[in-house]
């Protein structure tokens, strides 16, 4: 028999999820037939699976450890191992028991494209390991995870979940638009009046590429963009962009189609301004950089969030061609 209490980072979820998790290869059916004949028990009584856990609750298995053992093998992850070898601080802005906000680099994925990918989850995983933040045990049944994705060649805070409440909440307050997000990016061009543009953002999966047109000719998500011009000099402007709302390469298409293509963008950009950018500064990324949240009321295991507000230094080389262009 094997008795397993309910941690924080587990509670919230669904007994049968859990369980899927912690047995993850066992075959449903054969967890929903143990909970049929009670070998797996619920604080003391008859489970169904349906039933939401809460920390402090008791899960029995009363199975044999080779069984126990046979369904709980967890398949190496070799880009965590990898993340581990490989692991550097990560830029912490925030941190407490249950969220973390990162400076994520430019070149590094939010999450991994790929199996062997090592994405910003993996460093984070990393991190928390080597910290002994959260142990081997742990990762059966809760990963943590980030909550946004940044494009893989922008920079700025990114926001993960420590505790599974906290990654549902922040999921949820980023899905409904309540995080405020405000970006900073150098575009060409002299821009002298703050504007609120909308349109219609169309994605091309061959290409991996979006454009942005007037109106809906079907299947078009809407998309709304504030900026604001904060200095030029030049031919650039730094704008801080408030992202209303979230759908790829929104900033950078959404101002290329106004004129203003970000300074750098190898899918956007002015060609002959990048070309000029890379001889001179080595730039081969896209100046735009997430620099800043403002959080809403937050209750629960967010309430130390509340109205708070995040703030992520821009990149050096971001600093530097800003410096030389005046408008930093």
């Amino acid at each position: 028999m094997k008795e397993l209490c309910i941690r924080t980072n587990e509670a919230g979820q669904r007994l049968d999820k859990f369980l899927g998790k912690y047995m993850n290869q066992a075959p449903k059916s054969f967890l929903y037939k143990m909970m049929r004949k009670k070998n797996i028990i619920l604080n003391g009584k008859k489970a169904s699976g349906t039933e939401m856990l809460s920390e402090g609750d008791v899960v029995k298995l009363f199975l044999s450890e080779e069984t126990i053992g046979k369904f709980s093998r967890m398949p190496e992850s070799t880009a965590v191992k990898a993340a581990m070898e490989q692991y550097t601080k990560l830029d912490i802005l925030y941190e407490d028991e249950h969220a973390l906000f990162i400076n994520k680099p430019a070149g590094m994925l939010s999450q991994k494209a790929s199996p062997k990918d090592v994405s910003l989850v993996e460093y984070l995983t990393a991190y928390l390991l080597t910290e002994g933040k959260i142990t081997e045990e742990e990762l059966k049944t809760f990963h943590p995870s980030v909550c946004n994705r940044l494009d893989r060649n922008t920079s700025g805070i990114v926001v993960a979940g420590k505790s599974l409440a906290a990654l549902q909440e922040l999921t949820a307050m980023f899905r409904e638009r309540t995080i405020k997000k405000y970006y900073l990016c150098l575009v060409k061009g002299i821009v002298t009046e703050e504007k609120k543009i909308s349109g219609y953002l169309v994605k091309n999966e061959k290409a991996n590429t979006v454009s942005v047109h007037g109106k809906d000719n079907g299947g078009a998500a809407r998309i709304e963009t504030e900026y604001c011009p904060l200095s030029s000099g030049d031919g650039f402007t730094l704008l801080e962009v408030h992202l209303i709302t979230g759908k790829t390469h929104q900033i950078r298409a959404h101002l290329a189609s106004q004129g203003h293509p970000i300074a750098g963008d190898p899918k956007y950009g002015d060609r002959t301004v990048n070309e000029w950018l890379r001889k001179k500064y080595g730039l081969k990324i896209q100046l735009l950089h997430a620099a800043k949240l403002c959080m809403p009321e937050c209750d629960g295991a967010l309430s130390a969030l509340s109205h708070k507000e995040i703030t992520a230094p821009v990149p050096a080389l971001f600093q530097t061609i800003c410096t030389d262009k005046g408008v930093m």
